[in-house]
């Protein structure tokens, strides 16, 4: 059984398909499906489910895939390990964040970068459940999301921020001069937020709920950026996480406006699988999160924009 088999066999799982499980390993078709077929002819188990097309794996192709995977992340480690004992860092980090946390990555990916020079990083941008999943197969190393997320299992959480939120609104509109506004006072504008299925527009929804309101969006997007390109103009307003800030600041003709009552979300952190060997590209990220007091910064940009100084 050779290693390369095995991320032939990860590729395909991941891409559902020959062709592009073969482009993502650089090699022909014919060749990863035959490796494929010698991996199934040396463990004497069928792995493929094969029709005219890729149908998904058997459930022995299953169990296999979790020891190809596991076999795999051990492999990366102990390259990671021996590279740190050789002088410096190498290979790459990946990283999954969810998208409202996706403007503030840099605060880490970047010092990071600088203290590890020969290491990478892949920047994927991800819900909640493909974070829970890419943990759990040892398809990332770390990521980025909603501490307080129950489905999360065996892994060690190191807080960020506490999402703060606030309103972006015209300086000419209703809202606009006023030093707060409710929760209530913000549903009653033309509003553009994020799509319902998303965690942040789902914590928004019960702010304002507890005021007795309830938003009706014109514009929804599952990007941040998607929402940000809606606001120039002066006809749209948004409910936006603080950390928003740190990549698209505030347009033009626009003002942050503190929203009265629960302005508070829960904690974004890191967030690493308890595996062994621990990977040690993940283990560099959570000292470079213990020290980038990610948290102070973004209240600090937060404070400069609510006094003018933004």
């Amino acid at each position: 059984m050779l290693l390369r088999q095995l991320e032939y066999l990860v590729a395909l799982a991941r891409e559902r398909h020959f062709a592009r499980a073969a482009a993502a390993c650089h090699v022909s078709q014919p060749s990863l499906s035959a490796a494929v077929r010698r991996l199934e002819h040396e463990l004497d188990v069928s792995i493929v489910r094969r029709g005219r097309r890729y149908e998904g794996l058997t459930p022995e192709g299953e169990v296999v895939l979790a020891w190809a995977s596991r076999i795999l992340a051990e492999r990366d480690a102990l390259q990671q390990e021996l590279s740190a004992l050789r002088g410096g860092l190498t290979g790459t980090l990946r990283l999954g964040v969810v998208p409202t946390a996706l403007p503030v990555a840099s605060l880490l990916t970047t010092p990071f970068c600088q203290r590890h020079p020969r290491a990478a990083v892949t920047l994927r941008s991800l819900s909640s459940e493909e974070i829970r999943h890419g943990l759990a197969d040892f398809g990332l190393d770390a990521a980025m999301t909603y501490l307080d997320d129950g489905t999360l299992r065996q892994v060690r959480r190191f807080p960020l921020y506490e999402e703060r939120y606030v309103l972006l609104t015209p300086v000419d509109g209703p809202l606009g001069d006023g030093a707060t506004a409710s929760w209530s006072q913000a549903a009653a504008l033309p509003l553009c937020l994020l799509h319902s299925r998303m965690r942040h527009r789902r914590i928004i929804d019960e702010c304002f709920a507890a005021e007795g309101a309830r938003a009706a969006p014109a514009i929804e997007s599952d990007s941040v950026a998607g929402l940000y390109a809606h606001l120039p103009g002066g006809r749209w307003s948004c409910v936006i996480s603080h950390a928003w800030l740190h990549l698209f600041g505030v347009p033009e003709g626009l003002r942050v406006v503190p929203l009265e009552g629960p302005a508070h979300g829960p904690r974004v952190g890191l967030v690493v699988a308890r595996t062994e060997p621990a990977s040690v590209l993940a283990g560099a990220l959570v000292a470079v999160a213990r020290e980038a007091g990610v948290r102070d910064a973004l209240d600090e940009l937060l404070r400069s924009y609510l006094d003018g100084r933004g």
